[in-house]
């Protein structure tokens, strides 16, 4: 039997190590920053003292909180309708790539290169409205709904999905590739394209 042919990659950067900073293997993300988010768990249980209430709301606001940054990072920034050649550029090296490769799987997740910037910025954005206290737990679970939605985001393009949530979220991702980009810009959830009309005919 004939090997399967190895998928040959959009080539973004001429210089090697450049475009080897735009492929990453999808364990990466998970080794990369699970122990992050471990350490702030443990910090604060352990050092900080925070009760476990607390830290379950400062949870459950970061996982909403995501849930609208992944909306606004994919709606507003991934699909900017950029007239210049540079911002053509950026828009295709951060997203449009994967719209012209969907199935290309070292595009799937967000290498450390870009994610780490972003969680950055992120982080000091945060603290302006997060109190001191409840950051370290707030981030944590930030940085877990990050990894929820970029293995959802992997698993929607290469596995079946066969549970009724699973095959939802694939089917509605797919339509945002295939029924037309304007829309669905949830991945890890549809909720603010619900609440801003953007589900487009996703029914």
């Amino acid at each position: 039997m004939q090997a399967e042919k190895e998928h040959e990659s959009i080539r973004i950067f001429e210089n090697n190590i450049l475009e080897s900073l735009t492929h990453v293997h999808p364990i990466v993300p998970l080794i990369f920053w699970s122990p992050i988010a471990a350490y702030l768990l443990w910090r604060s249980f352990g050092v900080l003292d925070l009760s476990l209430g607390g830290i379950a709301l400062s949870g459950l606001a970061a996982v909403i909180v995501w849930t609208l940054t992944e909306y606004v990072l994919h709606r507003y920034a991934f699909h900017f309708p950029a007239t210049s050649k540079v911002g053509k550029w950026l828009v295709f090296l951060f997203h449009g790539n994967h719209h012209h490769d969907p199935k290309d799987k070292t595009r799937l997740v967000f290498p450390p290169g870009g994610s780490i910037p972003i969680m950055i910025g992120l982080y000091y954005l945060f603290t302006l409205v997060v109190p001191a206290a409840w950051i370290e737990p707030f981030m944590a679970f930030f940085i877990i709904s990050y990894l929820t939605y970029d293995y959802i985001h992997y698993a929607v393009h290469h596995f079946p999905m066969k549970s009724p949530v699973a095959k939802f979220l694939k089917h509605y991702h797919l339509k945002h590739h295939y029924a037309g980009e304007e829309g669905r810009y949830g991945v890890s959830s549809p909720l603010w394209d619900y609440v801003f009309g953007t589900t487009g005919s996703a029914n």
